[in-house]
């Protein structure tokens, strides 16, 4: 199976070289020159990258088959992949493993389900479907809010502060 690392963005400078949407905890360890990834779709890879950097605050990425910018363009969208099993992340999820799971509160009460995971700058959010309905709930995915994350169990724990899931939840 293969897991998302990085989306990638808009083409940054005359060179071929790309800025990303990282996914995954661990940048440092992924985005090695040398690295080959596979991408989605597949027509558009395998791509290896020959340079990393950051810039401001953007992962900026070279790659050996990207020659110039308009190389770089037709790349745009383009998710990078790696083999799960070199997945080296503790502590890292998914989305694939996290969606469909039950959002329960501290004590087991069924809060609702969860049918995204969105990736943000500063954090992570889990978009939760309310049990009651309603407007969909984004849950910063940070430990303090989601002390568990049980993928074999079928569960999230969510310890929301009052009035996230409506007036009788946590």
């Amino acid at each position: 199976m293969e897991r998302v690392v990085a989306r990638i963005g808009r083409a940054h400078g005359l060179r071929g070289e790309l800025s990303v949407e990282v996914r995954t905890d661990v940048p440092e360890q992924r985005f090695v020159p040398g690295t080959v990834f596979g991408t989605d779709p597949a027509e558009r890879g395998p791509l290896t990258l020959a340079a990393a950097r950051d810039q401001g605050g953007m992962r900026v990425l070279g790659f050996a088959e990207v020659a110039d910018r308009t190389a770089a363009e037709g790349l745009r969208g383009t998710l990078l992949l790696v083999d799960a099993d070199a997945s080296d992340e503790e502590d890292a999820w998914y989305e694939d493993e996290l969606v469909g799971l039950r959002v329960e509160d501290p004590q087991g009460r069924l809060l609702g389900e969860l049918v995204r995971l969105e990736t943000g700058g500063a954090q992570d959010l889990l978009v939760v479907r309310p049990a009651e309905g309603g407007e969909h709930v984004r849950v910063p995915f940070v430990s303090a809010l989601v002390p568990v994350v049980d993928v074999a169990g079928g569960r999230l724990v969510v310890d929301p502060p009052g009035g996230m899931f409506g007036p009788d939840a946590s």
